[in-house]
């Protein structure tokens, strides 16, 4: 494991990130926050661009728990079945949509607790919805951020729950907001799991992965 990095090596990191995009999305695409919620859940061992894709018309029909609930399990499946793990997907769906109408009035609560008191939905989906929704600092820990913090040693951890608290001890402040879809974006697109990018990385003067890539 590579040593965690140093607050002024973090801030600098940080910087860059921000400097070439200072605003950072999420690539899920949704238009309230059920939507969001729905379409992270979905998201579990699947790729985002297979997920906007099964719910693209899903959402114009079902953006709302009742909607969802009137669509059923049968029909939901007809929506996501080109997704993995679908039925089991769809089953939680509809029991998260019936705890929402009748315990949360159809509205989607906005505590981490709460959320991920509901079926299919665990602490990184708690913490997406808290951060893109509510704008949270929250840190959602994904397979990418993952492999970023431990290669680069931005956020050191042996699980992701340690990765999140590295995240949360060691980036400044001001870079919380969006530190987690920074993170992710680059090790989607840079810090590759098998071949890194590293010849091409905006970082990699500051990173402390030891197998560069600088071909």
């Amino acid at each position: 494991m590579v040593q965690q990095l140093d607050y002024q090596t973090i801030r600098e990191i940080f910087t860059r990130f921000q400097a070439a995009e200072p605003e950072p999305k999420g690539e899920l695409e949704h238009t309230n926050a059920y939507t969001l919620l729905v379409a992270v859940a979905l998201s579990a061992q699947a790729t985002d661009k297979g997920v906007n894709k099964a719910t693209k018309e899903l959402f114009k029909i079902a953006d709302t728990p009742q909607k969802m609930l009137d669509l059923g399990e049968e029909g939901l499946i007809e929506h996501i079945k080109t997704i993995g793990l679908y039925r089991n997907k769809a089953k939680n769906v509809i029991k998260m949509s019936r705890i929402l109408v009748e315990e949360y009035d159809g509205e989607v609560p906005s505590s981490r607790a709460a959320l991920e008191s509901l079926p299919g939905v665990g602490r990184k989906t708690a913490n997406v919805v808290l951060n893109m929704w509510w704008h949270v600092p929250t840190q959602a820990v994904d397979t990418h951020i993952f492999r970023f913090g431990n290669r680069s040693g931005v956020a050191v951890g042996k699980d992701v729950v340690a990765v999140e608290r590295a995240i949360e001890d060691n980036i400044p402040a001001e870079f919380q907001q969006h530190a987690h879809h920074w993170m992710i974006l680059h090790g989607r697109y840079v810090c590759k799991a098998r071949k890194p990018l590293c010849s091409t990385c905006l970082i990699r003067d500051l990173c402390m992965y030891e197998e560069k890539n600088l071909d």
